[in-house]
């Protein structure tokens, strides 16, 4: 039980896939302009990855590796991702259209969002179990959640500010961004 907890709580906050191994920045800076389209992709971006580390750990264990066939777990892995975003695209436009809309084209673009293959591909390297992938993928998608909300939350503060010209917009997104990666840095030193 102590190994399962110190994998989601490295995945989420140590190893923090946006803040840390820089992976799924455009949906990040991108729908961050809002809390609701932030918190709704981050609740799409945790079913997709957390399913995704599932269905992928069951395909590398069952199939791709007694075949020999480790070599295409890139493509399948790609293949898998984008099945479950359409699953998730068709369930947001079925009901919630507001929801949907609001996420526009960075729900599509889950599909190639890094972060998502790149958390299936590390449970392979990590040889992790069915679960121990599937709670590194929760932990990795709670993670970006986290993230990518706290991003909104400062962006709606900014707004709020009188910022020097050269500051608004995308400089001042990114220097919180920058600062919000070096606070990350901090849960480095966590352990059980």
């Amino acid at each position: 039980m102590k190994s399962l907890i110190m994998i989601i709580l490295t995945c989420a906050l140590v190893n923090n896939v946006v803040l840390n191994q820089f992976l799924g920045i455009c949906s990040f800076l991108g729908v961050s302009q809002s809390m609701k389209s932030s918190a709704s992709l981050g609740g799409a971006v945790i079913f997709v990855i957390t399913i995704a580390s599932a269905v992928a750990n069951l395909l590398f264990t069952y199939v791709l590796d007694p075949l020999g066939i480790t070599y295409m777990k890139t493509i399948v892995f790609i293949l898998v991702i984008a099945a479950l975003v359409q699953i998730v695209e068709m369930f947001l436009k079925k009901t919630s259209p507001s929801i949907y809309q609001s996420l526009g084209i960075f729900l599509p673009l889950i599909t190639t969002n890094c972060a998502v293959l790149g958390v299936a591909l590390t449970n392979v390297q990590n040889e992790y179990t069915f679960l121990e992938s599937v709670i590194a993928g929760l932990g990795t998608g709670i993670g970006y959640t986290v993230a990518i909300v706290l991003l909104a939350g400062i962006r709606s503060r900014i707004r709020e500010e009188d910022l020097p010209a050269p500051l608004r917009g995308a400089p001042i997104v990114l220097i919180a961004a920058a600062l919000m990666s070096i606070a990350f840095m901090g849960f480095s030193g966590l352990s059980l």
